[in-house]
């Protein structure tokens, strides 16, 4: 399957638009949707007296027995409170907005923090969405003044706070199997008003999300399709398709895209074809000051640190490519890789708090840990380090955006070289497993690698 993101372009020329959606019947996420009711209610004006509101709010929460007659309400014997039971976990209070940006961050999720806020539920494309990069700044390069929006799910959404060429980053997951009528007919006409002149989906798409993308009246829809019979009559509501090797597009490594760049970067006319840039990040000074804060409690100092990111856990937040199942390894390889660090202090980065007590209990009390789910404090993170050691996950493309010496472990040498090719010129050394199990990965030829981070300091 292909990462779930769908792309939207823009032009800042040709039609108008408007911030928000004119959709009267669209209610933004953000927004609670009982406010006008309560204080409606509320007003010393209205003729409700405080018995009637009463009965109202009441009323308002009773459930419909006809939806489900054998539902007689909260159970009072059940414990609440577990981890993650109830949303996130808790955090450090969120930093101040600045007042003096008139645009502030890109509209996350309501409830969640960019900065801070880690997620404990799906995860959805973080890898893939990264490695999407190159081509928006293609796409910026090639056509100046157009205006890019994306579209995806909510972790796969956090990523854009990493990219400044994206104007709006809205939540809607495409591959959901099952989505609420009321919010796919309420998305469509969201990307109606917008007046989008190209959309592109990394979505592999049949008859149904070729549709999508067809209601949507943008002059250019551009998509992959099924290699199978699935993606049977899809080319009928498509500008442009796409059909990639595999139905897992993300096997293709860090070219998973090359055929919509191809396209995209082609020649035409009097313009030449279009390089495809290198990856690149931006990092906000509000994230690097929350991350400072939370690596400084770590008992780590700014460049003293070597980042250890890989840890095999059941956690959604591991950050792992969906080309790449074997990409995480246990924690007992983990201690010996680390033992072999000297001039640094390794820093553990642990996906779900549940990990902090079995870091302790395998590598030592003493390790300094810090608790990561985002791909822009991850960023932050690996930004002011001496370098990272990581199996292939997101952390091994963040570095080589931030131009930081790095160690990747792989599974084979195949994946070694689809995931980062020409690793020399990333300061990146590939370590790849003999057997094509990761967890068979030759720990002593990882530690003879960990000397380029004494190289990287004796430049330094």
């Amino acid at each position: 399957m292909a990462a779930t993101a769908t792309y939207y372009l823009h032009s800042k020329i040709s039609k108008p638009f408007s911030h928000f959606t004119t959709n009267t019947f669209s209610i933004p996420s953000t927004y609670p949707t009982n406010v006008s009711l309560l204080t409606s209610l509320d007003h010393p004006s209205h003729c409700y007296n405080s018995t009637r509101r009463l009965n109202l709010r009441v009323n308002a929460k009773k459930n419909n027995p006809w939806l489900d007659p054998f539902d007689d309400g909260e159970d009072p014997n059940i414990e609440y409170g577990s981890l993650f039971s109830d949303g996130k976990q808790d955090e450090d209070p969120r930093p101040p907005d600045n007042p003096k940006n008139p645009y502030g961050f890109l509209k996350f999720p309501a409830g969640y923090m960019v900065e801070i806020a880690p997620l404990g539920l799906k995860v959805r494309g973080v890898y893939e969405n990264l490695l999407f990069f190159p081509m928006i700044q293609l796409i910026k390069d090639r056509y100046p003044g157009v205006q890019v929006d994306v579209v995806g799910s909510e972790r796969g959404k956090q990523c854009y706070e990493l990219n400044k060429n994206v104007r709006w980053a809205n939540v809607f997951d495409p591959d959901d199997e099952f989505p609420e009528p009321a919010e796919y007919t309420d998305f469509v006409g969201v990307l109606k008003s917008r007046y989008y002149d190209m959309v592109l989906s990394t979505k592999l798409a049949g008859v149904g999300h070729a549709a999508y993308l067809f209601m949507t009246t943008a002059r250019d829809r551009v998509s992959y399709v099924y290699p199978n019979v699935n993606g049977a009559g899809a080319g009928l509501f498509l500008s442009e398709t796409f059909t990639p090797d595999s139905t897992n597009l993300s096997e293709g490594g860090y070219h998973m895209y090359h055929q919509m760049e191809d396209w995209l970067g082609r020649p035409f006319r009097s313009v030449p074809r279009q390089v495809v840039p290198p990856l690149k990040i931006s990092l906000s000074r509000k994230l690097k000051e929350v991350v400072e804060e939370k690596y400084t409690k770590a008992g780590v100092k700014k460049g003293r640190y070597i980042v250890i990111h890989g840890i095999q856990s059941d956690s959604k937040a591991t950050m792992q490519s969906r080309g790449d199942p074997d990409s995480l390894l246990p924690l007992e390889v983990w201690a010996e890789i680390a033992d072999a660090v000297r001039e640094f202090t390794p820093l553990f980065v642990i996906p779900h708090e549940k990990e902090r007590e079995n870091v302790e209990e395998i590598v030592g009390e003493d390790s300094s840990i810090i608790f990561i789910t985002t791909p822009g404090q991850l960023a932050a993170l690996i930004n002011d380090s001496a370098g990272v050691i990581a199996t292939n996950t997101a952390a091994i493309q963040l570095a080589n955006a931030r131009e930081k010496p790095s160690v990747a472990l792989f599974s084979s040498k195949e994946k070694g070289n689809k995931f980062v090719p020409r690793a020399e010129e990333k300061k990146c050394i590939v370590i790849s497993s003999k057997t094509g199990k990761l967890i068979n990965i030759d720990v002593e030829a990882v530690t003879n690698a960990i000397q380029i981070f004494n190289v990287s300091l004796a430049f330094a």
